[in-house]
């Protein structure tokens, strides 16, 4: 399906709003709030107040957040056949990036119309930017599960990703999500920033070791980058890294355990290679 986003198909504009500073919204975006004729909005109240701050007549507003995007899909495509001018913000920050409005854009796009995202704020870029990590290439995760469990499972699966990831986490969750990094990934190099351009922002770059302690004092939206460096590759055998674990004083079990887990391969793996090479000794 090809889009010509201009070419007076009736559209969707999605508009980011502001994630702290009132001053971070586009000139085009204050426009678009301004000609619309209805704006869906995660939180009508927080839309209220923006559009009163920069003084712009109130559209029609119809509230549109996790619990009830499925059900607006009929009146945005309904709007859109009337050829009403429609816009989607949410509270803060990008439509869609850890906010609703996915339901929606899925829909619009197969009845036939256009949507058009409009560039702004949100908090992930000026986070990565601002991290002193490379930004050749990294990954936007979003939010981890609020399992701790189910936390540590995505955490296991990122671990052979060998640039920054970023991740969004709410402050009453920061201490025990930190834990889990660390637990799963090691002591790496963190960036915490927290407040993005709001008048306390904060950055903390250092070793998760060291933000741990202070991670219970820290408030606000919270968005969290582990550095993850390319692992040092390990040249030597299954059966020798055993051994060295068991030169160290561990036993057999707890070393096939600790290499499993080093090596990032089943315990099985380990198990058999060490024991098979071992028999093959005597």
């Amino acid at each position: 399906m090809r889009q010509k986003s201009y070419d007076g198909t009736p559209t969707l504009y999605i508009v980011p709003t502001p994630i702290g500073n009132m001053e971070d919204i586009t000139i085009r975006a204050l426009n678009i709030l301004k000609s619309s004729d209805v704006i869906f909005a995660e939180d009508t109240r927080e839309t209220l107040n923006l559009l009163k701050y920069y003084d712009i007549e109130v559209p029609k507003l119809i509230a549109s957040h996790k619990f009830n995007e499925n059900n607006n899909v009929e009146k945005v495509i309904n709007y859109l056949k009337e050829e009403k001018k429609v816009s989607l913000v949410s509270d803060r920050g990008t439509p869609g990036i850890s906010d609703p409005g996915y339901a929606l854009i899925k829909e619009v796009i197969k009845e036939g119309f256009n949507v058009v995202c409009l560039p702004g704020a949100t908090a992930f870029v000026p986070a990565m930017v601002m991290s002193g990590f490379s930004t050749d290439r990294f990954l936007f995760y979003g939010f981890l599960n609020s399992k701790s469990s189910k936390q540590k499972k995505e955490l296991e699966s990122l671990k052979q990703v060998t640039y920054p990831i970023i991740f969004y986490e709410a402050p009453h969750r920061i201490l025990d999500t930190l834990n889990n990094i660390k637990e799963v990934l090691g002591n790496v190099k963190v960036v915490v920033a927290r407040e993005i351009s709001k008048k306390f922002e904060e950055i903390i770059r250092d070793d998760i070791d060291n933000v741990i302690p202070i991670a219970h004092t820290l408030k606000g939206e919270m968005v969290i980058i582990v550095e993850n460096l390319p692992k040092e590759e390990i040249d030597i055998s299954y059966e020798q890294h055993v051994k060295m674990y068991i030169d160290l004083g561990y036993d057999s079990k707890e070393a096939i355990k600790m290499v499993a887990k080093e090596r990032n391969v089943p315990k099985s793996t380990v198990y058999n290679a060490y024991h098979k090479n071992s028999s093959s000794n005597h």
